[in-house]
Order: C-alpha cells, then sequence, then structure tokens
C-alpha cells in the first residue's frame, strides 16, 4: 500500500467509524461553518485520522490541490464528496 493510499485509508476510516456521514465530517472540521475548509480545517482532520505531524501541512497542501476545482485554496463541500467518494472507490 502506497504512502497515498494509507493516508485515503486513514481518512475513510476516522469518517466511518466517527461520524454518521461525509456531511456530518464536513460540519465538524468546519471551525467556522463557512462551507469550506481550510489548510488549517484540513491539518485538524489529518490529526484526527492519525497522520502524523510531519506529514500534515505536506498532504493538507496536496489535497488542496488535488480537489480544489474552483482556485480559491479551499475544500468546498463538492470537493469534499468527491474526494470522499474516490476514498472510498479506491478502498473497494
Amino acid at each position: 500500500m502506497s504512502t497515498k493510499e494509507a493516508i485515503l485509508n486513514k481518512i475513510q476510516i476516522l469518517i466511518t467509524n466517527h461520524f454518521n456521514s461525509p456531511e456530518e465530517a464536513f460540519a465538524f472540521f468546519d471551525k467556522d461553518g463557512d462551507g469550506k475548509l481550510t489548510k488549517s480545517e484540513i491539518k485538524d482532520l489529518l490529526k484526527q485520522a492519525e497522520i502524523s505531524g510531519f506529514l500534515r501541512g505536506i498532504v493538507s497542501s496536496k489535497l488542496i490541490e488535488g480537489y480544489d476545482k474552483d482556485g480559491d485554496e479551499l475544500i468546498d463541500w463538492e470537493e469534499f464528496k468527491f474526494a470522499i467518494d474516490e476514498i472510498s472507490d479506491e478502498s473497494k
């Protein structure tokens, strides 16, 4: 399993085990309630998913780079949902 797969797997486990739905997870990590996840909020998600501190900054940047479709350097609900759906597909 690659590092990317391991990280995505940990995110999937976090969301599946601690939240009733991806929407609930998104709302939990969207601390300011603006409908978008900032890099800092993504780092909190990664911390909860037990991603090491060393990797959190790199991974949060890569997640934004990979899933931020509108270029605002934030992850909105649709982008988050797309990422979760992709994670779910990869784990099958």
